[in-house]
């Protein structure tokens, strides 16, 4: 056996097909990025038709199979839409990537229920129903990747957290019980957990020079996160690789978590 081979047999996602939300930007496209180069069919699932059709087409300009799907995440009609539109396109995915988020932070103080409800709407009962739609059928076939990426608000509150904060941690919470229900089927759910990372989604910490200067010195690697960072452990969670793990919490982080 050549190590080409040994290599394709644990990390190789030919034949597979990945839905994967927030895929137009940030860790999502990198992460649709990943899958797709990896070999698996993917549909990216965000909001900007401009965003997401030029993923998709460098994804394609590298011989990639790939599409796109415009969808507001934000209620559970355009969730369950979005869902029918992407099974269109490729089948029934093998991999669901939760990757789109709302960030909004105000002081808990001034956080009124249409925040709450926005940011849950979004970063929780969006992939709850997601998996609620893939997650069984992916159990039916015996094989399955469901992967959400969460925060470091999921662990320790700092910067506001908020609802965002709620949000991630129960996300996490969603996937323990996921793996609970499905992982005996052979599908495994676990998280991704970033520090920070420099993307739009991070845009009002990242235009504070200080504050990422700060944050870049409480890693261990000394620098910041970058989206491009979380491919590798992407496409290990969305493999035959992580067959045996479930459940779990992967830092991707430099080690700001245990720094």
């Amino acid at each position: 056996m050549t190590s080409q081979t040994y290599l394709s047999a644990l990390f190789s996602l030919d034949g597979r097909v990945a839905v994967v939300t927030g895929g137009s930007s940030g860790i999502g496209r990198a992460i649709a990025g990943a899958l797709a180069r990896a070999g698996a069919s993917v549909v990216v699932v965000a909001r900007r038709e401009e965003e997401l059709a030029a993923t998709v087409e460098e994804l394609t300009a590298d011989g990639c199979r790939a599409a796109w799907v415009s969808a507001d995440l934000g209620s559970r009609d355009g969730v369950r839409t979005a869902a029918e539109k992407a099974v269109e396109v490729f089948g029934e995915p093998d991999i669901l990537v939760n990757s789109a988020g709302i960030n909004l932070r105000p002081p808990l103080g001034e956080l009124g229920e249409d925040v709450w409800d926005t940011t849950m709407a979004v970063n929780l009962e969006a992939p709850f129903l997601l998996g609620q739609r893939f997650g069984p059928g992916m159990a039916e076939r015996r094989f399955g990747r469901i992967i959400h990426v969460t925060s470091q608000q999921a662990h320790r509150a700092f910067v506001q957290s908020g609802a965002y904060g709620v949000s991630k941690g129960a996300l996490e919470s969603l996937a323990r019980s996921q793996a609970e229900a499905w992982s005996p089927h052979g599908v495994t759910c676990n998280t991704l957990v970033p520090g920070f990372v420099m993307t739009p989604l991070n845009a009002r910490l990242s235009s504070d020079a200080q504050k990422v200067a700060e944050l870049a010195a409480r890693t261990m690697v000394g620098r910041n996160g970058l989206a491009e960072d979380f491919a590798g452990a992407a496409v290990f969670l969305a493999s035959h690789a992580s067959a045996y793990i479930t459940g779990q919490s992967l830092f991707v982080d430099g080690g700001l978590s245990v720094h």
